[in-house]
Formats: structure tokens, sequence, C-alpha cells
């Protein structure tokens, strides 16, 4: 059964008006965005990690805890389409069936799926791996056969710019739409020869992230329409802002300089949450010399 908040993100696609959707991570943040009347909102995994969960996005939220954020932030926004961040899928195929009926039923408007290999990260931190594009392709129809209302969107995110190049995220962005994905996800292009080459080649509804601080340069909305972008998402902009006012809050009440704290990229946000420490932990538990992640 399909619901008013997806029948809204279809017909916003469908009329080719460029849906802006800022991210949201906690109840406040979602009452913020539908009280300011936007038109759709993301549900940011990194930003739901480090406010919920006080983790940096290294992939350390389980499937069960994203899908619990998703259905109250649903709740909260009513109308309101959530376009909702699912990493990975949380493992293999049969994982990403259960993924999508979890997800389905918090009645997200649209589940976004990647291509990193897992334990995935943030797509503007260095040293990114993904699977084969096959595999992914696998990830791809467990989403679309296991979905019961056709009006769920599935977002189809590929991270091969990093590692592989933008020929290769192309080539991958054509394999995933032709798959049936209906909205193509090139994340962290750089440059914006790069933007503008995404949106002359893929022929499908493209989404762009857009991160202060981060490898995609900014672009205004009005120039990504004229592109063709579908979606434009803003996933850290109230959540940084937000991480900005507590620090110069705390920093006012014991004489600290809130300078010395103040992230400017997405590395330095993650410090914030811890990601030093798990690095260490990494290297320890993965065996000397060795990372899982990085």
């Amino acid at each position: 059964m399909t619901t008013s908040a997806r029948g809204a993100l279809r017909a916003a696609l469908d009329s080719r008006r460029l849906v802006v959707a800022p991210g949201v991570f906690d109840g406040l943040s979602a009452h913020l965005a539908k009280r300011t009347g936007q038109v759709a909102a993301y549900m940011t995994g990194a930003g739901v990690a480090a406010s919920g969960f006080g983790l940096p996005d290294l992939g350390l939220v389980c499937q069960t805890e994203m899908a619990e954020r998703a259905r109250m932030l649903t709740e909260v926004l009513g109308d309101v389409p959530l376009i909702a961040d699912a990493d990975t899928g949380y493992g293999a195929p049969i994982n990403v069936v259960r993924t999508v009926r979890l997800y389905e039923s918090a009645g997200v408007a649209a589940i976004q799926l990647e291509d990193q290999a897992f334990p995935k990260r943030c797509g503007h931190l260095p040293d990114k791996e993904v699977v084969d594009a096959a595999v992914f392709e696998q990830t791809l129809a467990a989403a679309l056969d296991a979905r019961i209302d056709d009006d769920l969107l599935i977002v189809a995110r590929t991270d091969a710019r990093a590692p592989l190049g933008l020929d290769a995220a192309i080539e991958r962005a054509h394999r995933y739409a032709a798959a049936g994905a209906d909205i193509i996800f090139i994340e962290a292009p750089q440059g914006t020869d790069e933007i503008e080459r995404i949106a002359r080649d893929v022929e499908a509804p493209l989404l762009l992230n857009l991160v202060a601080g981060g490898l995609t340069p900014l672009q205004s909305a009005a120039r990504l329409q004229e592109l063709g972008y579908a979606v434009a998402i803003h996933p850290g902009d109230a959540l940084v802002r937000a991480a900005f006012a507590m620090l110069e809050a705390y920093c006012e009440l014991n004489g600290a300089s809130a300078a010395d704290f103040m992230p400017s990229t997405p590395a330095d946000f993650f410090n914030l949450v811890g990601i030093a420490e798990w690095a260490a932990v990494d290297q320890r538990v993965a065996g000397l010399g060795a990372s899982t992640w990085a």
C-alpha cells in the first residue's frame, strides 16, 4: 500500500522539478524540516551515526537501528517524503531483502543503497573500496524484488569515482539504471565539469550529494535544475551548524576556545565523534599493520 509521502516524491520527480532534501537525523531536525516547509528530507547515515549513537560514519550502526530511526523520522515528517540511507543493505542479498522490508514498513519514500565494500565509510573520506558491479546488481535485484509498493523508490549509489575514476562510475550508473534503479547517485564528483558530464551522459533521474567542505563543489538549486538533476541532498548542513552552536555553548561555560574544535571538512567532523579512536581499535583487532576500512 502506497503512502501520500511516496506519492508526493514520485509526483515531484515526474514533474521534473528539482527536489531539495535537507538532512534529518533526529526528532528535532525532522520537526524543523516539516515546519519550515521542506518538500522532502534525507535521512543521513552519517548524521544518525553521529547524533544518535556517537559514532563516525564507518558502518558501525546496524540495520535495525537505522530502520527504527527511519520509522521515527517518518512519523514526525508525516506527508514529507523521506529518502533514507541504507548503506550497503547490511549484508548479502537476503539481508537486503529484510532491509527493504524494514524500511518500507517504516514508511520511507525512497531507500538508498550503495556499492561500497563493507564496512562502508563516508563518501567524502579517502580510501573507499567498491564491490564488483555484478555483486551490486544482485543487491539491486534483491531490493526490487523485496519491495511491495512500486512507489517506494530505489536509489542506487556508486562510490566508484574515487577508487576507479569517473568513467567507471558512469559505466556503473548505466548498469544500475538498466537493472531497474529509480534514481542514480554518483557520489563525490570532483569538479563542476564532472557534475555537468554526469548530467549529460547518464540518462536516468540523478541525485547529487552536496557536502560543505567535501569533494564536490557546491551548486545552486537553479544550476542543478538547469542541468536536469532530479534530487539534491544536503545531509550535513543542519548537523554541522548544530554542532558549531553546541561547541560554542559548551566552550562558553568553561572558557575554552571553540575555534580549537570547529570542523571544516567531513574528516574533521568525524574526529569529534571518535574516528581516530575507532581507527586504533580497527588496527588492533584486524592485525598489525592491517585495517578493515582504510
